[in-house]
């Protein structure tokens, strides 16, 4: 078992009209308000002494591969062939980010640092100003730089060519969007999320979880790297004997009458918890069946696969309802090769005996590491010890990522920390792969501010939760249908999948948009609202892009094929800029391990597009094609976002 976090409701209204569809290939998108930026660096164009601003114009070009990585990683290709011969001595990694300023697009940022290295070491250079343009200079001829300008203390802006920005905009509208797929170090990652324990309720604590946890492999999936979603599941432990024993005294005949003889899971774990917790001689009963199951007695375990079976069946009601895609290696199935991992730690000096425990002891933590209790059982750190060990050796994962809630960060940091003792794992000032991460995150909270419950002090259960925010969408939407009377043009089936793209939709991004790190306040209110940053609002500007396409009456399938695209207004320009950013931010996102870069740049590029189509006439202007294209670009890229949040997209007003 792993991830916990909780939050709470309150009633809400929203207004708006969706309609879902089957998706088609002509898309489209629209409006926003506060134009909110992703992390950027300020682009520079002053003069400081001798360090004047020059402007510097590409020779001629060669063509550069259009789809090869994001921009960034793209021009980065381009610093590091420059900065070889620029201070060849030097080993450095480039400084590309993207600038904000009128002087430029991107900028490299490596002249400050590069001149603390050289000064005083015999170089010819005799400012961060002449290593800045010495560094534009030597940049290799590249079709995707219009110019250049050193200003500052060697601050290299670099505006990008319109031709080249359009062309690889076009490029990815014929060839799909997965050419926009970011290049990340890694082949094999394992993304551990979700993780419930068997026996008991998905509830909101489990949300979080298994909504970062499928929105991280969604990312990496779309990046080409192979992801194995584990959920690792609480299915071995003390708790069984006891579920074990009670079913036996209860439903002596329990194999007859089956899934009957549990009934509800929660009502049973809570009696069967209550005659523990009470009669020492039942919890005795208990212990020996937790013994009789783990020797593998037939009976025993057949009551365990029941008891996990009906537990997996209410796990699947919530992954259903979330489209989240898991497999389940719990507990049990690294149960086996405990032993063995312990024995090769043991062999390494690692493990000590402490009190009747068997530990390790961790620098920088006061307490050590159990790995081995006192009555000899396993717990929790031999299990993810040996997980660790199996994904490493067996499933040769490079990245292993557990996604729980920060109240588990010691726990991570002191087997983390064992594991490279051990010799498994390289120090991570190396920075080199395998490696391994803990996404921890904030609790979901309540109104009240305190963690989301129901009245009765109990932790509100997902299903309930994800089917109240379907049900208060579909409401909604049957009003607002009712009043402007097109309720007879919309079938059960297709209010029913609006119902569920919008509800569901509204609690993933609700909790995504926000950095994981932090705590989140639950209101049904805030997260259906169509006002704002909402998943909600920007269904809605989906759909208003899908709109204007289809009244152009024009088939952009065929227009993708045969017209081109211009950048000539400055709005097409800024957003075409924005477009081609996706693939870095994809980048950003899945190297921090932040889902919130992706929702900020979803957001952030409705109010661009907001912007163009404000300023910019689509249909009936001269310029209607390419904007066709521009306004089909921005669906597809809306669209992609979606997909990547586990988000379904709606397509028709």
């Amino acid at each position: 078992m792993r991830a916990l976090a909780v939050a709470a409701p309150s009633t809400a209204r929203f207004h708006f009209h969706l309609r879902f569809v089957t998706p088609r290939a002509s898309l489209g998108h629209c409006r926003a308000s506060s134009s909110r930026r992703l992390q950027r660096s300020a682009c520079h164009a002053t003069t400081m002494g001798d360090e004047t601003s020059t402007s510097v114009t590409t020779q001629s070009q060669e063509p550069a591969a259009v789809g090869a990585g994001s921009v960034k990683q793209q021009l980065s290709k381009l610093v590091i062939s420059s900065l070889r011969t620029t201070v060849p001595e030097v080993d450095v990694e480039p400084m590309v980010e993207v600038c904000t300023g009128k002087f430029g697009d991107y900028q490299c940022n490596n002249a400050m640092g590069l001149w603390s290295r050289v000064k005083g070491s015999g170089t010819s250079f005799k400012n961060p100003n002449a290593i800045g343009q010495a560094i534009a200079k030597n940049l290799p001829p590249s079709d995707i730089i219009e110019s250049m300008s050193v200003a500052g203390p060697g601050f290299v802006n670099i505006v990008l060519s319109n031709s080249w920005v359009a062309k690889r905009i076009q490029d990815m509208l014929v060839n799909g969007i997965k050419t926009w797929a970011p290049i990340l170090p890694v082949k094999k990652a394992v993304l551990d999320f979700s993780s419930p324990n068997i026996a008991k309720e998905m509830h909101v604590g489990h949300l979080r979880s298994t909504i970062i946890g499928d929105t991280l492999a969604r990312m990496f999936e779309f990046s080409n790297v192979e992801v194995l979603r584990r959920n690792h599941v609480g299915d071995w432990g003390t708790q069984f004997g006891m579920l074990i024993q009670y079913l036996f005294e209860k439903f002596p005949n329990w194999e007859e009458i089956g899934t009957q003889a549990i009934g509800d899971l929660q009502t049973f774990y809570k009696a069967s918890k209550h005659r523990f917790d009470g009669d020492p001689e039942f919890k005795d009963r208990a212990q020996q069946a937790v013994v009789r199951l783990q020797g593998g007695e037939g009976r025993y375990r057949a009551a365990w696969n029941k008891i996990c079976e009906i537990s997996r069946n209410e796990f699947d009601l919530v992954y259903k309802r979330l489209n989240v895609v898991l497999e389940e290696k719990g507990e049990s199935f690294y149960n086996p090769y405990i032993p063995q991992v312990l024995e090769k730690l043991d062999n390494k000096g690692l493990i000590k005996e402490s009190e009747g425990a068997r530990v390790i002891f961790i620098e920088g933590h006061q307490i050590p590491l159990i790995v081995v209790k006192r009555d000899g059982g396993f717990n929790y750190a031999s299990t993810d010890l040996t997980a660790l060990w199996y994904r490493l050796n067996v499933e040769k994962a490079e990245w292993i990522i557990y996604v729980t809630d920060v109240g588990q960060q010691q726990h991570f940091d002191m087997f983390f920390s064992a594991a490279r003792m051990a010799g498994w794992l390289p120090d991570p000032k190396e920075k080199k792969f395998p490696k391994t991460n803990h996404v921890g995150f904030g609790l979901v909270l309540g109104s009240d501010g305190k963690r989301f419950r129901t009245r009765s002090t109990e932790v509100v259960r997902l299903v309930e939760l994800l089917d109240e925010a379907k049900s208060r969408s579909k409401s909604e939407l049957l009003q607002r249908l009712t009043e402007n009377g097109k309720i007879v043009d919309w079938t059960e089936g297709e209010l029913e999948m609006t119902s569920e793209a919008v509800g569901y939709g509204a609690v993933k991004y609700a909790d995504l948009k926000n950095n994981r790190l932090t705590n989140y306040t639950f209101n049904f209110e805030q997260m259906l609202s169509d006002k704002g940053n909402t998943a909600v609002y920007l269904q809605y500007a989906h759909a208003r892009i899908c709109s204007i396409i289809r009244k152009s009456n024009k088939d952009v399938e065929e227009l993708k094929m045969s017209s081109a695209i211009s950048l000539d207004h400055p709005d097409e320009r800024v957003l075409g800029l924005y477009l081609i950013r996706f693939a870095e931010v994809v980048e950003e996102a899945c190297t921090n391990l932040l889902p919130n870069v992706l929702c900020e740049y979803l957001y952030n590029l409705s109010e661009m597009f907001t912007k163009f189509y404000t300023n910019c006439q689509v249909v009936g202007s001269p310029e209607e094609t390419s904007r066709l294209l521009l306004c089909q670009a921005t669906a597809v890229v809306m669209r992609q976002c979606f997909e990547l949040l586990g988000i379904t997209p709606v397509y028709k007003l």
